[in-house]
């Protein structure tokens, strides 16, 4: 469904906090979470007789306690509710409303845990499972080799135009968060793997199958139809080639881009670099890396140091 095409977009309000989003230059994706999270809470409002222009604190309090109880997870909640408030702190700055429910509201705290990664054996054989030459095969290849070489997020991938990529200069220009603007490096794989795809053996296949041919195709990655690749398309294709190479059925692209930083800096990469690389505003958001280190190693010495036992490290210096 289309962003446009939420029922809460029928409230005219909410179709100006919308589009109050896009001039702050979110992507898409994180504009559709908004979305979904306000046409959520609007349909738990309508159950209970109360519009959603008409809210007061004690509201969305329970809706909150509603999302919990019924089993959304942590960091689902505090999605919605980041969603909710930022909605009714944007009415009350534009004065359609004098008082912001939201503005005592608390945000979940989510634990943060260690960012899951595979292990660099697990890669390869991920890494392999596309084989042959032919059109999907090319697709499917660049993406895990880019996902992983590059350390893209999903939205980067599917976000990618054909101006983006430097093949002779081996480069991705890549639009993060915010819109803003990096460039990253292409290793050979990677590389190779694009220009494959790229070539008239691949993605022009694809084009080939356009129904519109009055608009020019730029994005990289297509479906079947010769349509921009989503990302739904590309969790779908990460998650069958992980059944294939026999590492289970979550596999997620993202778990290929934590995977792409805990690699790099297990080979002695600068945490600075690791940062640029993924294009994280704070190097608070790259640290958790380290931290995953640091906590496995913690449990090796604690497993095998023949004076880590607890009454024995009192005696150290």
């Amino acid at each position: 469904m289309a962003l446009e095409d939420l029922e809460v977009f029928r409230v005219p309000e909410v179709e100006q906090f919308m589009h109050s989003l896009e001039s702050r230059n979110l992507q898409e994706s994180t504009r559709y979470s908004y979305g979904r999270d306000l046409e959520s809470f609007r349909s738990w409002l309508d159950g209970r007789g109360e519009e959603i222009m008409m809210v007061e604190e004690g509201t969305i309090n329970s809706y909150v306690a509603h999302l919990r109880k019924s089993g959304r997870a942590p960091s689902g909640v505090a999605r919605a509710t980041v969603s909710i408030r930022s909605f009714y702190k944007y009415l009350t700055l534009e004065g359609h409303i004098k008082v912001d429910p939201g503005a005592a509201i608390a945000v979940l705290k989510v634990p943060q845990g260690f960012p899951k990664a595979i292990d660099i054996e697990k890669v390869e054989r991920l890494l392999n499972t596309p084989v042959g030459e032919g059109p999907y095969v090319l697709r499917d290849r660049a993406i895990l080799e880019t996902l992983y070489g590059a350390g893209l997020r999903v939205s980067e991938l599917t976000a990618l135009v054909v101006d983006d990529v430097d093949l002779e200069d081996s480069f991705l220009r890549v639009f993060g968060k915010g819109r803003k603007e990096r460039v990253v490096p292409l290793g050979g794989h990677a590389k190779d793997a694009l220009a494959a795809w790229m070539s008239g053996a691949g993605r022009e296949v694809f084009l080939q199958r356009r129904k519109r041919t009055d608009q020019a195709q730029r994005n990289v990655f297509l479906n079947k139809f010769g349509n921009p690749l989503s990302r739904k398309g590309t969790w779908a294709i990460v998650r069958r080639h992980g059944l294939r190479a026999g590492l289970g059925d979550d596999l997620t692209p993202h778990v290929l881009r934590h995977s792409c930083a805990t690699h790099m800096l297990e080979a002695g990469a600068s945490i600075r670099h690791v940062q640029e690389l993924l294009g994280h505003s704070s190097i608070r958001s790259t640290q958790v890396y380290t931290g995953r280190r640091e906590a496995e190693l913690k449990a090796i010495y604690l497993e095998k140091h023949p004076r880590a036992s607890a009454h024995l490290m009192e005696d150290t210096l």
